[in-house]
């Protein structure tokens, strides 16, 4: 029987067969329970089906027991979508999440999103891949030049270097850029590569980097970086440790040239509980944060992602967006199983409620 045929069963006893039979027979995660609905369910007692394109990596860090917990209490229902069928015989879905590469499978949501629109789609894929050239990445931050009584939030100043590595000097004596300066990869994939940073400490070295790439200008933030997770409205900031001030002075000092940075947000330990200087480790104003993120959302045309942000050294109120991840790796976001499930369920009780006002006015 096709998954459309049988989550149209009208019972219980019958839903909860389907779910045993689909676990044994297809090993696919999937976390789905009825007895326990809580009041006001989104679809009236009927489980929230989310469908899921991710890479392996991605599942394993994503759908961790302790979501799958909050899923099961909550009746939310992850089903992995198959790649070697087609999209719109599979379902039927409420939601739809994914993270794929590639032209095709772009085509293939794009299709489905057109076909399918009673389907919630998180996010538009090409909303996403606008975040994946940094040549771009930050422009809606510095169109929106945000500055109200809580602070200035900016993008740091930054060069496209798309090839010849020998015309970099020239391109930033020109440009007027500082050293030093931080070159990123100018494809922001997801890859290990694409996470690989450098920095520049002068003339001779820029000749030193490859190209395609973004230059920014390096900023001094007391060797801390704020982790701003978004999902949906709700936002989470978390410290992280990042690059020193005197970074640059103590590799000049070791090697003349480029030195390669490790993956710094990421692979560094959280600053939240570390002893530091109360100037350094103040969270960006709460409101500022949430008129960032709002205008964003609406700017980006995204639901899920995270902003990196460092507050210059020395200037309390001056934030600067360096990085723009979407669907970033929320298993590291604190608390995350509650705000994710429960972003879920209000998105699938959103539509419900807004089908039936148009229903109940006809």
């Amino acid at each position: 029987m096709r998954l459309k045929e049988e989550m149209s069963c009208r019972n219980e006893d019958e839903r909860e067969e389907f779910s045993e039979q689909k676990l044994n027979h297809h090993h696919q995660p999937l976390f789905f329970t009825t007895p326990t609905l809580e009041p006001g369910f989104p679809l009236q007692g009927k489980p929230v089906v989310v469908g899921y394109a991710l890479t392996s990596k991605k599942t394993k860090s994503f759908l961790q027991p302790k979501l799958k917990d909050q899923a099961r209490i909550k009746g939310i229902f992850f089903v992995a979508i198959d790649q070697s069928k087609p999209l719109s015989d599979q379902g039927p879905f409420d939601v739809v999440m994914h993270k794929l590469l590639g032209k095709e499978w772009r085509q293939i949501i794009e299709d489905y999103r057109q076909t399918h629109p009673e389907v919630t789609v998180l996010d538009p894929p090409d909303a996403i891949q606008h975040l994946r050239n940094r040549q771009f990445m930050l422009q809606a931050v510095a169109d929106l030049n945000l500055s109200d009584s809580y602070g200035k939030v900016g993008v740091p100043r930054q060069l496209v270097i798309k090839k010849d590595a020998s015309s970099i000097p020239d391109a930033v004596a020109k440009s007027g850029l500082i050293l030093p300066l931080v070159a990123k990869p100018l494809i922001a994939d997801g890859s290990a590569k694409s996470h690989e940073l450098s920095l520049a400490f002068d003339q001779n070295s820029l000749q030193k980097l490859e190209p395609p790439l973004v230059l920014q200008e390096f900023v001094n933030h007391g060797g801390v970086l704020f982790k701003v997770y978004i999902v949906g409205e709700t936002i989470k900031v978390v410290r992280r440790f990042s690059l020193p001030d005197d970074v640059c002075k103590r590799e000049l000092s070791k090697n003349a040239g480029v030195y390669h940075v490790p993956r710094v947000s990421c692979a560094a330990a959280s600053a939240d509980d570390a002893n530091l200087d109360p100037h350094v480790a103040e969270l960006p104003p709460r409101p500022l944060l949430e008129k960032l993120a709002k205008e964003l959302r609406h700017r980006l045309g995204l639901r899920l992602f995270n902003l990196d942000i460092i507050r210059e050294h020395g200037c309390g109120d001056r934030f600067y967006v360096i990085d723009i991840n979407y669907f970033p790796g929320y298993g590291k976001m604190p608390g995350y199983e509650h705000i994710f499930t429960d972003f879920l369920l209000n998105l699938v009780q959103g539509k419900y409620k807004k089908r039936s006002c148009l229903l109940m006015a006809q």
